[in-house]
């Protein structure tokens, strides 16, 4: 074998970082490396994270949503805090424009409260107006201890850590094979084989492609979205303080257009939510006929498009008009203007679906004799990334017996190291 490692983790976005570095800490004595297709790290759903620190007020009560989101928050803050990484508690306000909107208000409230968020207020359009002068509705909801970050950056001191602790980083390498010897897997890679006694597929994008290669060809299929952004013009963002977003549509997987200060200045309008055209496809352009077949051919995307069609076509239509996106901001500031938006970045979410159409809302991780497959961590995945990373940990420790105890019995003993771009 090329390279040999007690555990495996695929993926180098920021809930295999955190699981990487959960288990350097734990088991100092294994031998852990991170495997990454890409040259860098983040290169995905990371680096194209709109940076919200979120609280968990969307999230249905003892969800693992819900439940790690509000601790994940926590951990968030206090990690960002321990290491001087960017971190700002702005607060958001999630806004009524319309008498049709306040039972969806209060429903969020609610949750919230059951989700033990602390805080929470329903507020009236006075106290709306001193938090965000430039907002219109008739009620709001504020979440004071929401924030923001930089997600990247996280990542990047989470990559830090797992080199300080021993453990490897090896970028450029993705996987093409699984294998299952008698006692260990072993990973074809495109820079050679690795041989581990346990895997955690945490691939993102292509978290089921990788559960299909180790053997498991039940389970959700990857349909990916884009969401597009602008950036509001540097003359305008006065207009925003904080996060402003509106009462979602229930009926409806995302959350609606909003907008969102980031953490190093500037703020974002969006997004669109459309069907990508490859999974990692962030401008409309970018097609990958592999990708679009698989989607289309796909049972589950049919029942989902014959289900949620009026609300995609309006998607669309915003996508491709500036003028429809921008009423829909001026719902919640009526002073944006059509000038005041340009063109920004985008992001692709790994949305996992069933054969039945339906979007899966709850986090799903599956464990096997060696491997965990995290074939669903949809938002609030980087806010509770160091929570998820302890959990997986866990369940590792559970379900495939993942131990410091005789740490590498199967490889010989090297010395030295692989450096991180090994």
């Amino acid at each position: 074998m090329d390279k040999e490692f007690d555990l495996v983790v695929i993926g180098a976005g920021i809930v295999g970082l955190a699981t990487a570095m959960e288990a350097v800490g734990r088991y100092p004595r294994l031998r852990v490396a991170v495997v990454e297709k890409e040259s860098e790290i983040a290169q995905h759903q990371t680096g194209h994270n709109s940076g919200v620190i979120h609280s968990g007020v969307y999230y249905t009560p003892g969800s693992l949503r819900a439940r790690n989101c509000v601790a994940g928050a926590a951990a968030m803050v206090e990690f960002c805090s321990e290491h001087h990484l960017p971190c700002n508690i702005c607060g958001k306000v999630i806004v009524a424009t319309e008498r049709a909107e306040l039972p969806g208000l209060h429903r969020l409230y609610e949750r919230g409260r059951a989700n033990g968020i602390a805080n929470l207020r329903l507020i009236g359009p006075e106290r709306l107006r001193e938090l965000e002068p430039h907002s219109a509705g008739i009620a709001a909801l504020h979440v004071p201890g929401a924030g923001i970050t930089d997600y990247t950056q996280v990542a990047r001191k989470y990559a830090e850590l797992i080199l300080a602790g021993g453990g490897m980083l090896l970028t450029g390498c993705a996987v093409t094979a699984i294998r299952h010897d008698a006692t260990l897997l072993v990973l074809e890679t495109t820079r050679g084989a690795i041989a581990a006694r346990w895997a955690i597929n945490c691939a993102g994008l292509h978290s089921d492609r990788m559960r299909r290669l180790a053997g498991l060809s039940e389970g959700p299929q990857i349909v990916p979205f884009r969401g597009e952004y602008y950036e509001v013009a540097p003359e305008s963002t006065s207009l925003i303080r904080g996060l402003i977003y509106p009462v979602p549509d229930p009926q409806f997987p995302f959350l609606g257009v909003h907008f969102t200060r980031k953490v190093r200045g500037g703020v974002e309008a969006g997004p669109n939510a459309v069907l990508a055209l490859g999974r990692e496809g962030y401008r409309k352009r970018d097609i990958n006929l592999r990708d679009l077949a698989g989607t289309l051919a796909y049972p589950g995307f049919w029942k989902m498009a014959a289900r949620h069609w009026p609300s995609g076509l309006a998607e669309v239509a915003r996508s491709y008009s500036k003028r429809l996106l921008t009423r829909s901001l001026q719902r919640l500031v009526p002073g944006i203007r059509e000038s005041d938006l340009l063109p920004g970045g985008s992001g692709v979410r790994a949305q996992a679906m069933d054969r039945d159409g339906r979007l899966l809302d709850d986090f799903s991780i599956v464990p096997t004799e060696r491997m965990i497959h995290v074939c669903n961590v949809p938002s609030p995945a980087a806010t509770a990334s160091l929570v998820i990373g302890k959990q997986i940990v866990d369940m590792a420790e559970r379900e495939m017996k993942l131990s410091a105890a005789n740490p590498a019995l199967v490889f010989p003993a090297t010395s030295g190291g692989l450096p991180a771009n090994a």
